[in-house]
């Protein structure tokens, strides 16, 4: 059978490789300690799910319209203005089956073959993956440790060519935790302006976001809303990644473009799960809050433990739940006459040999790093961080 050569193209998920791994030496009866999935560990809050337990006995289970049930969209709005400080309607509102898929649909309605889409590296793995499927060019512009891995105005200006349909941003960082102030956003939307491309804003770690709080770049302006999307999701504010809700806000003829590419895809997301998304939405913010200062604690728990350990350094992180460590220390040293010649490399054997999973840093468009998540219980953090040591001792 020949497949696509587009199909062919797409790399493979890291995290999916690092957690199959880590499941197979489970099976063998190893106790791993798992760092390496973008997952909270809290359960979904309680309203949320009785929330879905009523629209199954009232037996909302039918299809819905591809875009979303109005009242979801409504919430969604409702919460831009409250939350981001930024008017949209109804209209200009798409629900998906997650935020990964609201992100695929909008580079799908977006980006024509040729066309380049500016990445800040690090970057989420599905990024560059996604722009290819489409036939676009990823174009990649390396970031900072010193500058905490965000791009700037000036980093942007000179990627942009002829070429260039887009950027995307994506603040709080997916891996790096980095948050973007409001002044660099602003720097960066008058060149997005000033050079006639989109901004693509995935803000799905929007809410946890700590001392410095995540600014929504669609918020500076009329200009630079019309010409953004904001990607956001209840996955990782309300613990709900298995009920795979996500949105996309932005310009109607947008909205309407990923509407007919959705009809024909997945067609609306899961009715139940919309029910509990409005919940979520609408609903306390208590459990998010609380959340928010676990994450907070143990961001502060993993720093401190990664820098006393020789060799590894890390920036502590502004939001999301990853720690994002600089192991080029490492690199070149041997660990039972093992060399460690990559993060790829270090990552396996710390698998392999500690019982820690985590992922590797070149996943990202940055080698020389690993990421890890400290969406996991103190008691976990702690043990793995011991193991760390142990292991490079």
């Amino acid at each position: 059978m020949k497949l696509s050569s587009r199909v062919n193209q797409i790399a493979n998920s890291p995290t999916l490789a690092i957690t199959a791994k880590a499941k197979a030496l489970q099976e063998e009866g190893r106790e791993i300690i798992g760092l390496g999935a973008g997952e909270p560990d809290f359960e979904t809050p309680k309203h949320v799910k009785e929330a879905a337990i009523k629209a199954i006995e009232e037996g909302f289970t039918t299809y819905t319209a591809t875009v979303g049930i109005l009242e979801l969209r409504e919430a969604i709005c409702d919460s831009c203005k409250e939350e981001r400080g930024v008017d949209y309607n109804s209209n200009q509102v798409i629900v998906s089956s997650g935020a990964k898929s609201s992100l695929f649909n909008a580079i799908q309605a977006l980006v024509e073959v040729g066309d380049e889409v500016i990445l800040p590296a690090p970057y989420w793995v599905s990024y560059p993956e996604q722009i290819k499927f489409a036939g676009g060019i990823p174009v990649v512009v390396e970031t900072s440790e010193d500058n905490s891995f965000k791009m700037t105005a000036k980093d942007l200006k000179e990627a942009i060519t002829a070429k260039t349909k887009a950027v995307i941003i994506n603040s709080p960082s997916n891996p790096t935790g980095a948050v973007y102030s409001k002044e660099e956003l602003e720097e960066i939307a008058q060149v997005a302006i000033e050079e006639d491309i989109f901004v693509i804003s995935d803000e799905i770690y929007r809410k946890i976001s700590y001392s410095n709080k995540a600014v929504s770049i669609a918020s500076l302006g009329e200009e630079i809303k019309d010409r953004t999307l904001i990607i956001d999701g209840v996955s990782k504010a309300y613990a709900m990644t298995g009920w795979r809700i996500g949105y996309a806000v932005g310009s109607e003829e947008l909205i309407k473009a990923m509407g007919r590419l959705q009809s024909h895809s997945t067609s609306n997301a899961n009715s139940i799960a919309q029910k509990a998304s409005l919940a979520a939405i609408a609903g306390s913010q208590e459990a998010t809050n609380k959340m928010l200062e676990a994450f907070e604690a143990r961001r502060d728990l993993i720093t401190d433990g990664i820098n006393k350990i020789t060799g590894i350094t890390a920036v502590k992180p502004e939001g999301a739940f990853y720690l994002f460590a600089n192991i080029k220390g490492l690199l070149g040293k041997t660990i039972d006459d093992e060399e460690i010649v990559d993060d790829y490399k270090f990552v396996e054997l710390l698998l392999e040999k500690a019982g820690v999973a985590t992922v590797p840093g070149s996943a990202f468009g940055m080698p020389g790093y690993i990421r890890l998540s400290y969406a996991a219980s103190d008691e976990d953090l702690k043990e793995a961080l011991n193991r760390i040591n142990q292991f490079l001792s």
